[in-house]
Order: structure tokens, then sequence, then C-alpha cells
């Protein structure tokens, strides 16, 4: 029988049957599987996925992305059967977590073979190392899902001994980590390689020199190798055929050498996120190939030379976040096939080079930002850029004005402007309808006058506007017929100087209506189609808003730091950021809760609030900042906002109002809180034992003992007793760094073994190399709410805004303890401020005090204290603030030069003591001490606060050593609760 050319053999049906038969596959995928729709009816060579050959003979198969639901390979016996097959390509056809199948070694004629992210796990089979006609290789590892990693390994260095044919080979994300150093000498056994692909593969350095041997070399693709943590050698310029060298993310160091760069064939360089990669730009030949050059995030410095402007084949140059300096050179305007320039976070300097980039009419994306450039823009030659879409010029020193032009460029979506010094007035705009700007931001100017209502109405296309820092006055409404902004969904007009009132349009408006009446001034919200998310009026003049008080549509508002009175508004229950805070609001209205329904953030702190506190707020079932900080509300606290605080609510400030009653007891067994302050208030009864719950007193509380993130305590000016140990010493609270006892009834003596558990206070941390994190509770939201502490540091009570985790202190003062100060209390080596004064102390000062070298605040006033002061104090030379005042101190105070820079009064009521800085008369001084506070009523909470694993940012040096350093105390009396402070500036 004579064959007709093409027909399929039955053989080679039947076996492409038998494998199709051992697989379930998808029935609702779309594209369908195309083994779900072989048929024995129709000619195999026919089938969707399938080569023949002239005598029928199946040699190709294209299965790659089947959606096989149940199946392993390994049952898919005909497969293994089709001897003529020289093509297999499985790609993204999902096997999960089988191995290989050695039975591919049965078809020995392939010579192009891809199972590539198949999802394969284990050892390659040694067997398909016998594949001896392979061409192309493809065996890539399945990325992570889930937490499920499939990566294969390579067995032995003898792999690739008979792989001689092979062309091309891509073994990203297998594990070659066995290999160790000698990947390179096991791939010396493919003379004809030219692609090697070995990204994410574990691979161990260096690169050596049995590379070299790989003569046709074309594409090198090494990225995320972080192991490799080497130089790269010279001779990788002597591969000729070099096009594609990948070494992204492999922790290479030294200086890269020039050469590679020069090579002729090279077309794509990617060096990035090598950040300890040095090296500069050579003089490039104008034979370079180079069309795309990647040096983003290493250490890559000096000029841009004039010779790249010979690179005509450029496409697209990322040099960001690399130390570049100079200006930006003028034959870049030789690059017209550029279609990709990032710049930013480097050094350059000088004007921007737009006129010097019309050349490159494919230019989309214009990164220069985080620079140095300076003078103005041009306004003219924008549009001859026909194909921009994405400019960013932020964080530089550009001034003048903003050009027209660029508001008016046609294909135009992203515009970012930020953080310059560009001034004057924002142009009106016309005809600019077809505009597609979607994302304006010109935050952090010196712009000023209107707000151009245009730029709402004009700009169609814009769904995020900033305009923040600046110096707007107003928007300018009354000539503007009111319409719908159709797709805005973020503004942000905060820090300027926008006064009047904050209107507020309920309604889709008809443009083909003239009837409606906006007056001059305020501030517009506008509805659009719904889409609005954030508003942010913040820092501003606003007095007051229109009324009725509703503002809907707003995921986030923001209108903390104006001038706005009368009642807090109502918010749309889909609202879940809201921040009344520092206004002139006067009242909450009773039904507030009926509308937050959704709100996981509010706060009307520093407010003028009288009233209660509305039951309707427990209504909030998503809450989780509530913050009502000095206001004057009074009436008790609902018990339901801490009984509800099982579900969501992590911060609750009611701190400096006038509540009363008692705290609820029944804080159920998942409470959430992380954050309570009711400091300030007339509170009564005992802490609730139930506090335990969350995590979070009339003894020392011991009960916290398991609380071990616990990180701020401050139980200052209540009617807390008894000692500070536990019951078999169990507490350790290792991280605690903020520790205020202060004017409570304290007694015993101070366990030393207690003290031993504050590791935090014996790290020694230091400023340089730190990485600083301050005091905030996280909202889903990805906002932060700051907390504040108030703590009494260097005889001065201060509201501490941020607080760094560097920063540590003890105060312990006007209490009762008893018997010597610890001489462990001299393994504090971080501590900032110990304050330990007015109470019944006796001993010695410890000698071990010499070692709190980082000590700026220390007060052993007012107690009876005898001997001498210990020399070693005298080394203590951060010390600003020292009060050894009335106590029994002998002997002459040591010599320093910080011990005699304090007044006499640090040293007074001592009549022992002598020598500088104590005159005669100061010894002879009668020893007068300084009324005891009153105790604090017994029925009265005045302050507590506990953060639990509560992280820190924002530098210590920033906000609190500049309250440090300026002024030092000499003592403070506290009469009725209000502290008056003797100060010496």
């Amino acid at each position: 029988m004579v064959l007709v050319s093409g027909q399929c053999q039955s053989d080679q049906k039947s076996l492409s049957i038998q494998m199709k038969n051992s697989f379930i596959f998808d029935v609702d995928s779309t594209p369908p599987a195309k083994m779900s729709q072989w048929s024995e009816s129709t000619d195999c060579c026919d089938w969707n996925g399938v080569d023949c050959d002239e005598a029928g003979h199946v040699i190709g198969l294209d299965l790659s992305a089947e959606p096989i639901l149940i199946g392993s390979l390994e049952n898919a016996s005909g497969l293994f059967s089709l001897q003529y097959l020289q093509s297999l390509n499985l790609g993204f056809t999902l096997f999960y977590g089988f191995p290989m199948p050695s039975r591919l070694a049965n078809l020995t004629n392939l010579t192009y073979l891809n199972l590539s992210h198949c999802g394969f796990t284990g050892e390659i089979p040694t067997e398909i190392s016998s594949l001896s006609r392979l061409v192309t290789l493809d065996l890539s590892g399945r990325e992570p899902i889930s937490g499920f990693s499939w990566r294969l390994e390579i067995p032995n260095f003898n792999f690739f001994q008979n792989l001689t044919e092979l062309r091309e080979l891509y073994l990203d994300n297998v594990d070659l980590s066995g290999l160790g150093t000698e990947w390179c000498k096991a791939l010396s056994f493919l003379p004809n390689l030219q692609v090697l692909d070995l990204s994410r593969s574990l691979l161990s350095g260096p690169i050596n020199h049995h590379l070299v041997n790989l003569r046709s070399l074309s594409v090198i693709r090494l990225r995320d190798n972080h192991a490799v943590s080497c130089q790269v050698p010279e001779f990788v310029a002597n591969l000729l055929n070099l096009t594609t060298l990948d070494l992204s993310q492999c922790d290479l160091h030294g200086k890269f050498p020039e050469k590679v760069l020069q090579v002729p064939t090279l077309e794509t360089l990617d060096l990035s996120y090598n950040p300890l990669l040095q090296g500069s730009l050579p003089h490039f030949p104008k034979n370079s190939s180079l069309q795309n050059l990647n040096l983003k995030n290493t250490s890559f410095s000096g000029t841009l030379p004039d010779s790249i402007g010979n690179l005509e084949n450029l496409a697209s140059v990322d040099v960001s976040s690399c130390n570049f300096t100079g200006p930006i050179p003028t034959s870049m305007a030789n690059l017209t096939q550029l279609f990709h320039l990032d710049f930013s976070s480097n050094h350059f300097s000088g004007p921007i080079p737009t006129l010097r980039l019309y050349m490159s009419r494919n230019l989309s994306y214009l990164n220069l930002s985080s620079n140095d450039l300076t003078r103005g823009i041009s306004s003219t030659g924008w549009e001859q850029l026909s194909n921009l879409r994405y400019v960013v010029l932020s964080y530089n020193l550009l001034n003048g004005s903003i050009p027209r032009s660029l508001f008016l460029h046609p294909t135009l979506e992203t515009l970012l402007l930020s953080n310059n010094q560009f001034e004057n007035q924002l142009p009106e705009l016309s005809n600019v309808s077809s505009s597609v700007l979607s994302d304006l931001d010109l935050n952090g100017n010196r712009l000023e006058g209107p707000v151009p209502i245009s730029i709402f109405f004009e700009l169609r296309n814009l769904e995020t506007l900033d305009l923040s820092s600046n110096k707007f006055s107003r928007l300018r409404l009354a000539s503007s017929k009111p319409r719908v902004i159709p797709k805005l969904t973020n503004l942000d007009l905060s820090n300027n100087q926008i006064s009047g009132e904050v209107l507020v349009w309920e309604k889709y408006v008809d443009e083909t209506r003239h009837d409606e009446q906006i007056s001059d001034g305020g501030v517009l919200r506008t509805v659009g189609a719904g889409q609005f998310y954030a508003l942010n009026l913040s820092h501003n003049l606003l007095e007051s808003l229109q009324e009725p008080y509703s503002i809907s549509r707003i995921g986030l508002l923001d209108l903390h730091s104006n001038q706005l009175r009368g009642s807090i508004p109502y918010m749309s229950p889909n609202t879940s950021y809201v921040d009344y805070s520092n206004n002139n609001f006067t009242s909450i209205p009773a039904d507030i809760g009926n509308f937050m329904s959704e709100t996981a953030f509010l706060s009307a702190a520093n407010n003028s609030l009288t009233g209660i506190i509305a039951e309707s707020v427990c209504k909030a079932n998503y809450f989780q900042v509530l913050d009502l900080s000095n206001n004057d509300l009074s009436g008790t606290i609902p018990t339901c906002l801490i009984t509800k605080s099982s579900r969501t609510l992590g911060v609750l400030n009611l701190a400096r109002n006038h509540l009363n009653g008692t705290l609820s007891d029944t804080i159920p067994g998942n409470c959430g809180l992380q954050i309570l302050d009711i400091n300030g208030n007339q509170l009564e009864g005992m802490v609730p034992k139930s506090l335990v719950n969350c995590n979070m007193f009339d003894k020392f509380p011991c009960w916290l003992k398991n609380a071990s993130g616990l990180q701020v305590l401050v139980l200052r000016s209540n009617k807390f007793s008894g000692n500070i140990s536990c019951p078999r010493n169990n507490v350790s609270w290792t991280k605690l760094q903020i520790v205020d006892l202060a004017s409570n009834n304290f007694s015993g003596r101070l366990s030393q073994k207690w003290l031993l558990t504050l590791e935090e206070m014996m790290d020694a941390k230091t400023e340089s190399g730190f990485e600083f994190k301050h005091l905030r509770y996280a909202t889903r939201s990805s906002r932060f709410y700051e907390v504040t502490v108030s703590l009494t540091i260097k005889g001065l009570e201060i509201m501490l805004q941020k607080i760094t985790n560097i920063f540590t202190s003890i105060d312990l003062s006007s209490n009762n303890f008893e018997e010597q100060i610890p001489e462990e209390m001299g393994q504090f080596v971080s501590l900032y401020a110990l304050n330990l004064s007015h109470n019944a102390l006796t001993g010695s000062i410890p000698s071990s005090f010499g070692n709190l070298k980082l000590i700026e605040s220390l007060d052993l006033s007012t107690k009876n204290l005898s001997g001498k002061i210990p020399a070693q104090l005298a080394s203590l030379n951060f010390l600003s603030v020292l009060n050894l005042s009335y106590n029994n101190l002998v002997g002459k105070i040591p010599t320093s030069t910080q011990l005699q820079s304090f007044s006499p009064t640090s040293y007074e009521g001592n009549k022992g003591l002598y020598g500088p800085p104590l005159t005669n008369e100061s010894q002879t001084r009668p020893s007068e001490l300084p009324p005891s506070p009153p105790p604090a009523s017994s029925d009265e909470i005045d302050w507590f606060f506990i953060a639990m694993s509560i992280g820190f940012a924002v530098g210590f040096g920033a906000v609190v050593s500049p309250l440090m350093f300026s002024v030092q105390a000499r003592y403070i009396a506290i009469h009725d609760h209000i502290p008056f402070v003797h100060l010496k500036v």
C-alpha cells in the first residue's frame, strides 16, 4: 500500500490517543485543551499541536499550557513510544510536584525538549543527559505558588558531558548549588552553546576562566544569583559573539571592566541591583550595537561621556540610583531610537535637557527626578515628542513657571513635578478635552494664587491631583458653572493657604441648567461618577463646611489642622479614614455612629468638643483607631468601646478630657487593644484586671508577665502601691524601653532580678548605623496613627510626638522605694534619662553608674544617699542635667569638665560636699528640702498608657534631643497635679 504524503500512520495515532487518555482535562478552560480535541476519526497529522513528516510519523508535539487537572507524565506511556519525535514542548503544562520521568530518554531523536515551568520536583534524571542530539534544552523551574516550591536539581557534574550538540540551555530556577563553584567547568563540555540562562539557580561564585572556552556564547543570563558575589572577569570582553549579558542581582563587587561595554556585538547589558559594583562609562565607538543599558542601583559614577551619542541603536537606558554627576550631554540628541530614559536619583546638574531630546521622537518614558537640575522648563518643543507618556522631574531645583504646553500634550499620561521651586500662578486651560493626563503631582513648590478651575474640568481623564504644600489661596468658583469631574479619585490640597468654606455637592449637576449659584471661595468636593476616594484639605485656613453637613462618597477624608467649627460632619458609611483633629469643632452628633459602618480610623483630637461620647460610635464595626483626646468631653466612657475591642479596636485615646466613672471590667478574652490612653480624666475605681486579655492595676501589673512585646509602661501620678517585684520573678519584659512609675506609692527595694530582665536597656545602641523606627500603629489602609507619650525628662514634663527605638528612660521618682540603689542599674548602658528622686533610698551612689555613657539626665535628689560621689561619674561626657541635691553626700566633688559645669544647685543640701562648683556660701547653706508632692486621690486614675508590640521610627535627634538640650532643670515640685519647674536656661 502506498501512503499519501503526510497521512498519519496508524501506530502513531494510537500512541497519541493512548497518551491523551492518561490525562483528565479542565473542560471549562479557554482555550480548550489541544489533546481534548484529538479524535480517532481524523488524521493525527491534522491535530492541533502535532507535526508529522512526509511519511506520517509524529515528529513534533507542542502541548504547552495544556489545562491538565489530573495526570502524571510518567503514566503517559504512549508518549515514550513515539520514536520519531524530534521536538517536544510541554512548557507551562502543570504536573504538580511529580518527578520528571526518566523514560523521556527513550525519545532518542529529540533535538528540542521544553519542560519549563511544569512543576516537576526532585532530581533531573541522569538518563536525560543521554539525549545527545539535543540542540535546545529548557528545564526552567516553576516559580513558587502559595508557599509551594517545585525546584529541580542537577544530579552531578557529568550531566552535560554527552550534550555536545546543545546550543541553547535554559535552567532558570533550577538548583545548581550542588555544583558549587565548578559550574563553569561543568558547562565547558558544551562547545556549541550559544544561549545560557541560569537565572535564580543558586549559583556560587566566581565566574571563572572555563567560560571563555564557550566561543559561540551569545546570550548569558545569570540574574538573581546572589552567591555569585564576585568581580566580573576581563575575559568576558573576549566573547566576540556576545549580544546579551544579564548579571543583575548577583552581589557583584569591584570595578566592572570597561572593555565589556565596548564589545561591538553587545546589545543588552543589565547589571542592575549590584550596589557594590563600581565602574564608569567608557568612550563608546560608533559601531556599537548597544540597545538596552541598565545600571540601576549600582555604584557607577563619573560623568556621562559625549560619546554616548554614538549609541545610535540605544532604545532603553536606566542609570537610576547611581552616583553620576555633571550635565547631561547634548550629544544625546543623536539617540533617535530612545524610548525609555531613567536618570533619576543621581547628581546630574545643569538645565533640563528637553531641547536636546527632540530627535528622540520615540521617547515615551522620561525620569530625571532626584537630581540637582536647575533653571526652568522650556515652553516649546514638547509637542515634537509625539509618543511621550511619562514625565518625572520631581526633587530637583527647577524654577520659573510651569509651561502650559505640558498640560496640552496630547499623549502625556503622568506628569510629576513635585518638590522643586516652581512659582507664579498656574495657567488657565482651554480646548484640552482630548488630554489623557491622569496623574498630576505639583506638591512642594511655590505656586500661588487661585487654583485654576479648568484643571478640574478640562483635564477630563485626571484621576490623581496633588497640589499640596504650595501657596494656593483659593478655588475660584464664582464664574464657573458647576460640572461633574468624571474620573478624579484622589485630590490633595493640603498645606496651602486656602480659606473660606468647604463646598459639598451631593448630586450630579445637569450641565444644561444655569440656575445653580456657587459663591466665591472655598474648596470643591466633586462627586464625579461616585469614584472619589481620597480628599486631603489638611493644614489650610478653612473655617466652615457647607450645610447640611454631609460628606459622602469618600474613602479617605483628611481635614485636620484647619479652623473648622461647629458640629463634626457626618461621613459616608464607606469612609474608612477620617481625620478632623486640630480644628475648632464643638460637638459630635449623637447619631454619628449610624454613618460609620466601615470607618476604621477616626481622630477628632485637639478640638473643643463638649458633651458625651455617644453610644452610637460602637456601631463602627471596623474601628481600629479612635482618638478624641484633648477636648472637653464629659460623662462616662461607653462600655461598648471597651467590650467591642475584641473585634478590631487597637488604639483608644481619650486622654485629657473630663470623663468620669469607671472602666468596664468585662473585656473579652480576645481583646485587640494595643494602645489605651485615658490620661487627664476623672476616672475612678481600680484598673480592670480584664485588661490582661488585651496583652496590654492597684498593684504592680505582674499579670502582664506574658506580654513579652511590651515597650512602653507609664503608670505615672496614680495611687498604685506595693513593690515592683513579682512572685518567682517570672516577669521578663526584654523590649521595655520607657518605664515611668513616678508619683505613686510603690515601696520596697528595687528588685535586682526584675531589673536584669530589661534587656533593651542593656543594649548599647547608637544612632550610627542603626535603623530608626518610632512608636506608631498601622491601620489596614497602610496609614499610621502616631503615638505620643507624656514623660518627665530632665525635670520637664514634655509631650514626645515621636520616639525612636534608641531612646530609653526610667522614672521611679516620688515613691517610697527603700534600701540601696542596685549596682545592676549600671548595666543599663543605653539609658538616656534616670530619675530616682524623692524616695527613701539609702547607701551610696553605685560606682557602676560610670558605665552609663549615654546618659543625659540623672536625678538622685531628695533622698538619704550618703558617701562620696563616685569618681566614675566624671567620665559621663553626655550628661547635661545632674541633680544630687539634698542628700548626705560628703567629700570633694570629682574633678572633670562635666561635673564642674553644673550650677551649685545641683549639689546643694549636702553639708559634707566641697570643691568646685560649690562656694563657701553654698557649703554652709541650710538643708531645706522642697515640699513633697501630695498623694494622688485614691479614686482617681490620672494617667496610664501601655503600648504593645509597636514599632518606632523618625530620629531621636530630630525630636527629643532639641528638647533635652534646651534647658537644665533644678528641681520640680508638683502641687494639685500641676508641675512647677524652676529652670536654668
